[in-house]
């Protein structure tokens, strides 16, 4: 894999809270144009790789590289969109101020809104099937719909590389089907994104690449080669008590996945 057709490159990178490592020695290449889903029980560390990305969690060792360059110098090209949860959604903004939030970067200090921006904005609302909400506040709005706005903003911010903490959680089937639709349509055009899942089910229908990880990396790469019981095995040991369900399906070739509205 040529270091130009990168888009995540991270090597040796330990993350610690209050000196306990929750990230040990992680090592990956992740290509462009690729929707990767990072799996793993909880308290894995998966929230906590796409934050050490994004650069809100110090590493204790390693360094990370996108498109072959530090954070620094290209985050306007990395969107971020944080678990749901996360967000305080009582903050006095509409729809459509959210999603304008996703062009800050563009702007500069002090500037103000462009029409283009506007434009931009709006059209990431379309996207996303929220267009009509966009004088609404936020606060008014359903789980799922606010987790679509979320992707909105991301979207509106035309970025390159979209990681994404569990943008799938919480959220109705047809909310479901739209954000996996436009998240392969980005990565059509040559976008990278890669998402912490928690649904095992969805995996293979879902996602190009797969990252498996408990504190360690247990494997990653293409999804039909690193998704197999004999890895998710390793990566969940006796924690994942749907394990021989998970394999039987496997073997029987009919992995499914939440039925479409």
């Amino acid at each position: 894999m040529k270091n130009k057709n990168i888009a995540l490159e991270v090597h040796d990178l330990t993350v610690a809270y209050d000196r306990k490592p929750v990230l040990w020695d992680i090592d990956l290449k992740i290509p462009e144009g690729k929707l990767v889903g990072i799996v793993g029980p909880n308290g894995a560390g998966k929230s906590t790789l796409i934050k050490a990305v994004m650069g809100l969690l110090p590493n204790t060792s390693g360094f990370i590289r996108l498109f072959d360059q530090p954070l620094e110098e290209i985050r306007q090209r990395v969107s971020y969109v944080p678990q749901r949860e996360s967000v305080d959604w009582d903050f006095p903004a509409s729809v459509k101020d959210v999603v304008l939030m996703g062009r800050y970067g563009k702007l500069g200090l002090f500037k103000r809104p462009r029409k283009a921006d506007m434009m931009a904005a709006m059209d990431a609302l379309r996207q996303v099937g929220m267009e009509a909400y966009a004088g609404r506040q936020i606060s008014q709005l359903s789980g799922g719909q606010q987790q679509r706005v979320f992707l909105a903003r991301a979207l509106a911010q035309q970025a390159d590389i979209y990681l994404m903490d569990e943008p799938f959680a919480g959220v109705d089937a047809a909310t479901e089907k739209t954000i996996i639709t436009l998240l392969r349509e980005m990565t059509q055009q040559g976008k990278t994104i890669i998402v912490v899942h928690h649904d095992l089910q969805s995996v293979t229908t879902y996602f190009d690449w797969v990252i498996l990880l408990n504190m360690r990396l247990t494997a990653y790469g293409p999804t039909k080669d690193t998704f197999t019981q004999e890895l998710l095995q390793e990566t969940y040991g006796g924690k994942l008590t749907l394990l021989s369900d998970v394999g039987d399906l496997m073997q029987k070739k009919r992995f499914p996945h939440r039925e479409n509205p």
